[in-house]
């Protein structure tokens, strides 16, 4: 398993690798007031890969930490016990078995 796993890795990678030496043409990305950015395709869409990874990232830590946060309350809480069940007579503690049909 794990070799499928590494052969898929490299795979992935021999791939994305072709696509970065094949696209290495510059662009321009053009902002306001006539400034403008000039460099590779693939080192766009990089940058813009990994800022979109990291708002991911950013846009999860609320719930992360609000979880920590309950996680942390309960641990430091008392635990109430569980409630009293009342003691069963002896006879009902034993079933009897069925009736045999013969």
């Amino acid at each position: 398993m794990r070799l499928l796993a590494t052969l898929v890795k490299v795979a992935v990678f021999v791939l994305l690798l072709g696509f970065a030496i094949r696209n290495t043409d510059p662009v321009t990305l053009r902002y306001y007031f006539d400034t403008e950015w000039r460099t590779p395709l693939v080192a766009l869409l990089f940058a813009f890969f990994a800022a979109g990874a990291v708002l991911g990232v950013l846009s999860c830590l609320g719930l992360i930490f609000r979880q920590r946060r309950q996680l942390a309350r309960r641990e430091t809480a008392p635990v109430a016990p569980p409630p009293a069940q009342p003691a069963l007579p002896a006879e009902a503690a034993v079933e009897t078995p069925p009736a045999r049909r013969s």
